[in-house]
């Protein structure tokens, strides 16, 4: 038992420590950087929002994301801007809000409305509800689809 209890304090200690990191760095957006209560309020009216997150599929995977969202790569975001709804306040997403930030300044520039920037471990952090995505199965080799596919 007290084992496990120090097992948990550490794990507190660490999961603060790296907050603390992450928030230590600079905002240095214009693109305003969301508290969770403006985050919940955005996400109430899902009908005039899109969710942009700007990671890589395995961090989306691997951290969750919120509910419904459009991933495209902050890398790809410029070559993608027609898929991205104008009709719709934005909120775009990375782990800690960095990469959101400066892909909300770029969708500002361009004519888009942008809400802010949100960091989904953040978010979760202080209590917001992410969504964790399972990975669809790994594909049969073609060998035994054919096989299957014979019977």
């Amino acid at each position: 038992m007290k084992k496990i209890k120090t097992a948990v304090l550490a794990l507190a200690l660490v999961s603060s420590v790296s907050a603390w990191a992450q928030q230590a760095q600079p905002w240095t957006y214009k693109t305003k950087q969301l508290e969770r209560a403006e985050v919940d309020a955005l996400l109430a009216a899902p009908d005039k929002l899109v969710v942009l997150d700007v990671r890589r599929p395995d961090e989306v995977v691997s951290k969750g994301s919120f509910p419904v969202f459009l991933n495209i790569q902050a890398k790809d975001v410029e070559n993608r801007l027609a898929y991205i709804p104008k009709d719709r306040v934005i909120v775009t997403v990375s782990n800690h809000a960095h990469r959101a930030g400066a892909i909300g300044d770029l969708l500002t520039a361009k004519g888009f409305k942008v809400a802010g920037a949100a960091g989904s471990e953040d978010y979760e952090a202080l209590g917001g509800k992410i969504v964790r995505i399972t990975p669809p199965a790994p594909a049969a080799p073609a060998k035994q689809v054919a096989a299957a596919g014979q019977n």
